[in-house]
């Protein structure tokens, strides 16, 4: 299978050397703006090189393309290469615009392409034992969730990177509050609604640090709380509560905690009360470790489904145009200025001085 990675950056590097380590995967080529990097590659690797992606595609024969580039960049890339006939693994976000997505999705159906955003936290152990036990109805009907992500991203004023640049990144909500966002839609569903968001600035100039926002889905609520200039985190920490009428499920990275009450639905090898799993057995032995069993993981499912043997391939732009719906409703709820309601007959009362 030939492959392109576009984008050679700090993940770009990083996800150049995972998908190589796929079997039966050749990167053919990569592509990038720096003329440095590109001469480095070329000297100690003899990948083919460019700096046109466009020309990349038009010029080399490939089965997909990793897509790797600010996330301004991402639509009219991922457009390209759908085009072509090409599938597509493109970094979170998909987009920056919940209707360019929307867009991205129409076209990679209509061509019958596989399709996957870097979402990989879906590859965690421990996160995807929380959709089991949701799935099997260990903690009964969901009421309420709270999501966390925490890092020491931007720590103090600078110009940044285009990260920290809203029209290029999408800042803090788009680059950090997406993770959780993600994983909330993944096990409740379509969000119906939003309120109560704040995106406050800590010592980014263009863009917010941090993201507090309630979440509405049919049944049930979820809060987010997000910051990305938390020094106290030496790498990202991302958490997730979820509370149900028959027990409370607690994850992180590193552990699975399930508190299951008399009549819980349990699956094999959980019991009413306590139970503790951890990330070393609930992953799977991954082909490879760069980083983590995750990328390793989530780069073998987009090859799979390529190949035919999954049905389709985890995170793909339909779930990850959900997100991009969501953060673009956070957006908006934060900026359009809001009244509090009164009740009417208080209101009334109020003009008479009573």
């Amino acid at each position: 299978m030939r492959i392109a990675v576009v984008g050679l950056g700090k993940m770009g590097l990083a996800h150049l050397a995972q998908i190589r380590m796929v079997e039966g995967v050749e990167v053919v080529a990569v592509c990038d703006s720096a003329a440095f990097m590109l001469g480095l590659l070329r000297g100690q690797t003899g990948l083919h090189v460019c700096s046109d992606y466009r020309a990349m595609l038009a010029s080399v024969a490939l089965d997909a393309v990793v897509i790797v580039t600010p996330s301004k960049s991402h639509v009219a890339m991922a457009r390209a290469a759908l085009e072509r006939g090409l599938h597509v693994f493109c970094e979170k976000p998909l987009t920056l615009s919940p209707q360019d997505s929307a867009m991205l999705c129409e076209i990679a159906a209509a061509h019958g392409l596989v399709n996957q955003v870097g979402y990989h936290h879906r590859f965690m152990g421990t996160f995807r034992e929380v959709k089991r036990l949701l799935d099997a109805g260990a903690i009964g009907t969901v009421s309420h969730a709270s999501a966390e992500a925490y890092g020491p991203v931007v720590l103090r004023p600078a110009a940044g990177t285009w990260r920290s640049r809203r029209e290029e990144g999408g800042g803090c909500l788009y680059d950090y509050a997406a993770h959780p966002i993600n994983l909330l839609n993944w096990y409740m569903g379509r969000t119906a609604a939003v309120g109560c968001t704040a995106l406050n600035r800590i010592f980014s100039a263009d863009t917010e640090d941090e993201v507090h926002a309630t979440l509405f889905f049919d049944a049930a609520t979820a809060r987010i709380a997000v910051n990305w200039s938390d020094e106290s985190q030496r790498k990202m920490c991302t958490r997730v509560t979820i509370w149900g009428s028959t027990g409370r499920i607690y994850a992180d990275r590193q552990e699975v905690q399930l508190f299951a009450r008399s009549g819980a639905r349990l699956p094999q090898g959980y019991h009413v009360g306590w139970n503790t799993r951890y990330t070393t057995d609930l992953t799977p032995a991954a082909g490879f470790y760069i980083r983590g069993e995750e990328y390793a993981a989530q780069f073998e499912h987009f090859v799979s489904a390529i190949r035919g043997e999954r049905p389709a391939a985890e995170n793909d732009f339909a779930s990850a145009a959900e997100t991009d719906r969501v953060l673009a409703m956070l957006r908006t709820d934060a900026e359009e200025p809001r009244v509090a309601a009164v009740p009417t007959r208080r209101r009334r009362l109020s003009i008479f001085g009573r």
